[in-house]
């Protein structure tokens, strides 16, 4: 198991004791609760990585219930905390979307100090009055977001998590190293001044037999840009998430093509998505990303002609480690640049100081620098 330096001096003495708080949440809500939150009902599984790095000792004695999404759409990263942690099986787990309401059986049977809900969850909630609900039963909501402006947004979601479970300190010490590790690919491109080549994101590439699902100008739109490079879905798409047709990605010749993946067999049983993600096979990852190569969309496009194909770990889109998404796509449209930036030492890094289970490379693949 991973060794995380215990960085909870001045905090323990928090934990004792719970007080009348009330903070802001990313939605501008202002929100009492009793803190330091001890019963979390996480509305996304996925936010078990954040509430990891903030208390690796032992994250799931903060957590009392959480959707299910982890479990499937990140099976590798589950696996590594069900060894460390194998009470993780026993955790009441209910099904759910991204954009939908929680089991509200769950909250009133767990009792939650607070329910933590992705901010794409406000409009289902209003709708149907549910943060009302679950305010008579004196449970409180808050939202938070990693998808939507993660750039805008993760660094308050990291503070506001800090600041009720107890870990102020903590939180600032893993937003320190985030902007240390962006800084790493910003500076360099705010001296240099390189051509913007054009990209092309694919999103969840093989999921199904769609094309083209892409980014507008955030989430992974942003860290192409932050990356040194131009996304030509935010020329397109107005939102978040959007859709580009065959036609438009030829017109727009993108030099690079990056396409998200994960480990769906889930969801998806032997799709033609990318399994990648914590301890991926390189050879099984490569291989099915050649596949991309021969897709209507990408025919005669400059990317396909260089081979400039690479796969990346989708939940880098719904999570507070962009930078090292950041850091491995400024390599790929800036070898030059970046031939001594180790995306994968920086990634160890923050698990050695931060998380609570090893690091096992997989995160991407390309088909432009041999097998990674």
């Amino acid at each position: 198991m991973a060794g995380p330096a215990p960085a909870f001096a001045g905090e323990t003495a928090m934990m004792e004791a719970q007080a009348p708080l009330i903070v802001t949440d990313i939605a501008g809500r202002k929100v009492k609760l009793n803190a330091p939150v001890k019963r979390m009902l996480l509305g996304e599984g996925r936010q078990l990585y954040l509430i990891a790095s903030l208390e690796p000792e032992d994250p799931l004695a903060r957590i009392v219930a959480w959707r299910n999404d982890l479990i499937e759409a990140d099976p590798a990263t589950y696996a590594q905390y069900l060894k460390v942690f194998p009470e993780l099986a026993k955790l009441t787990a209910f099904k759910g979307q991204e954009d939908s309401l929680i089991d509200i059986e769950s909250a009133i049977i767990e009792k939650p100090d607070v329910v933590l809900l992705n901010l794409e969850a406000m409009r289902s909630n209003e709708d149907a009055q549910y943060i009302e609900k679950l305010a008579a039963l004196d449970i409180p909501v808050l939202y938070i977001d990693f998808r939507h402006y993660p750039l805008e947004n993760t660094e308050p979601t990291i503070r506001l998590l800090g600041k009720i479970m107890g870990r102020e300190t903590r939180a600032e010490e893993i937003i320190a190293f985030r902007r240390e590790a962006m800084a790493r690919v910003t500076d360099v491109l705010a001296e240099n001044k390189p051509d913007r080549p054009n990209v092309f994101i694919e999103r969840i590439g093989g999921y199904s037999d769609d094309c083209c699902l892409s980014f507008g100008a955030e989430n992974f739109g942003n860290y192409v840009e932050l990356a040194g490079g131009h996304n030509i879905g935010s020329d397109i798409i107005p939102t978040t998430f959007g859709q580009l047709n065959p036609e438009q990605v030829i017109v727009a010749d993108p030099e690079h093509v990056v396409v998200t993946g994960a480990d769906w067999e889930a969801y998806v049983p032997g799709g033609r998505w990318i399994p990648l993600g914590p301890g991926a096979d390189p050879k099984t990852t490569r291989k099915k990303l050649e596949w991309f190569l021969t897709r209507d969309a990408y025919t005669g496009i400059a990317a396909q002609r260089a081979r400039n194909f690479h796969g990346i770990w989708h939940q880098f889109y719904n999570s507070p480690y962009e930078f090292v998404a950041v850091q491995q796509m400024a390599k790929w449209f800036h070898p030059d640049l970046f031939a001594d930036l180790d995306p994968d030492a920086t990634f160890a890094e923050y698990h050695r100081r931060f998380l609570p289970i090893d690091y096992h490379p997989g995160y991407s693949t390309s088909l432009s620098d041999g097998p990674s």
